[in-house]
């Protein structure tokens, strides 16, 4: 009978459009969903490395759902065509003293959506040759060494055909630049098909917090795919995490750059977390037993998820310091929907990511503790509306 009632009330609140909690257990952590914004469905970069365009299309897919303007599939590979083609010329103009490869921030989707629009995943899949997922193993090396003969400049004297060359490349892997297309029984160009989507590149900033520059400042964070020396804002680590809370308490979801070598970001159990390990608490054991425990069995106790950890107090000072001594790097891009608390009270985003949705429990999502986003942050993309009123006028945002 109790079972009765209970399934008639969830199909009551069902009908009456009140939202289940979700509530995932992972391990001994209980974590409950306060926030969650909407999403388009979990990608799977597979084998490239192009996490960048695939995180920073989520967010504007989610930026497209916030605006009402409908569920929206756009294509990563037409914004990695792009980026790499213009790379391209920038790392011959500078005869090689560049990174040049796969690799790519948020701020290169938007650079993109300004100078050349985008277009339906359909459109442009950038599957076109005879894989049923992007694997660009290949294809990164055929760029980069085209790209070096070029530098070494065997006639003396560039060509004029050498970009038309590296294009075609692209096409060969990747498919032609659609110039037009028919979407939905209407034509556009990528830019007319962006302007029919109402967003605005402009609307979005990357904010970072580091203080080996003035912060309320912008400056090129010094990371080796910022091939466009595009400046970020400068922020206290504080205000970076207001910044992130007042976003997604507002409606609008979070791109987020990240390092996740971290042995804490477990992926595969829906969680990262950065634990301790110098004061850890050892409830539930011998003082001694953790005492006599090498590296390797400290680092599986810890990560064993058996019990809710202490983690690392995240400072100005310590975050620095971990990228001074490049502990943290910029290792993968991701999209940040929500906010959630254990039964503790610690906080968690959680975090969308473009790995498919195969071993992992939350189906293509996982939990970041505010420790681990505190310290693994390289930057951030939000819509500028979404900044605190008192940090934009910091920052001088209109």
């Amino acid at each position: 009978m109790k079972k009765i009632l209970l399934l008639t009330l969830v199909i009551s609140l069902s009908f009456l459009g009140i939202a289940q909690v979700q509530v995932d257990t992972i391990g001994a952590y209980i974590i409950k969903v306060d926030k969650k914004l909407p999403a388009t469905s979990v990608k799977n970069q597979y084998r490239s490395g192009t996490c960048w365009s695939f995180s920073g299309i989520s967010f504007l897919e989610s930026e497209l759902l916030r605006m009402k303007k409908g569920t929206y599939d756009l294509s990563e590979m037409y914004v990695v065509r792009h980026v790499y083609s213009d790379k391209a010329e920038k790392y011959v103009r500078l005869h090689g003293h560049l990174n040049f490869g796969s690799g790519g921030a948020f701020h290169d989707v938007t650079y993109v959506l300004k100078n050349y629009g985008i277009v339906p995943e359909k459109v442009y899949t950038g599957l076109n040759y005879g894989e049923p997922k992007h694997v660009h193993m290949e294809m990164d090396k055929v760029l980069k060494n085209f790209v070096d003969a070029i530098i070494e400049d065997p006639n003396k004297k560039l060509t004029t055909v050498w970009h038309q060359a590296f294009d075609k490349i692209l096409d060969t892997y990747l498919g032609e630049d659609p110039k037009e297309f028919t979407y939905k029984g209407k034509k556009y160009t990528p830019k007319s098909f962006l302007q029919s989507l109402g967003l605005n590149p402009d609307d979005y900033i990357e904010i970072t917090s580091f203080s080996h520059h003035p912060f309320y400042q912008k400056f090129a964070i010094e990371l080796p795919d910022n091939w466009l020396w595009y400046q970020d804002y400068n922020v206290p680590l504080d205000d970076l995490i207001k910044i992130i809370d007042n976003a997604i308490n507002s409606g609008y979801t979070v791109a987020w750059a990240s390092d996740v070598s971290e042995p804490g970001f477990l992926w595969r159990k829906g969680i990262a977390i950065l634990p301790d390990k110098e004061h850890q608490e050892t409830k539930g054991m011998e003082v001694d037993k953790w005492v006599k425990m090498d590296r390797k069995e400290k680092q599986d106790y810890l990560y064993s998820l058996k019990q809710i950890v202490k983690e690392v107090n995240v400072t100005q000072e310590s975050r620095q310091r971990d990228f001074d001594d490049y502990k943290t790097t910029d290792d993968h891009g991701m999209h940040i929907i929500g906010i959630a608390h254990d039964q503790k009270g610690n906080k968690y985003y959680l975090v969308k990511n473009s790995w498919g949705t195969d071993n992992n429990p939350l189906h293509g999502y996982f939990y970041a503790s505010e420790a681990f986003v505190k310290d693994k942050t390289t930057a951030i993309m939000v819509h500028k509306d979404a900044i605190p009123k008192e940090i934009k006028q910091k920052l001088k945002i209109k």
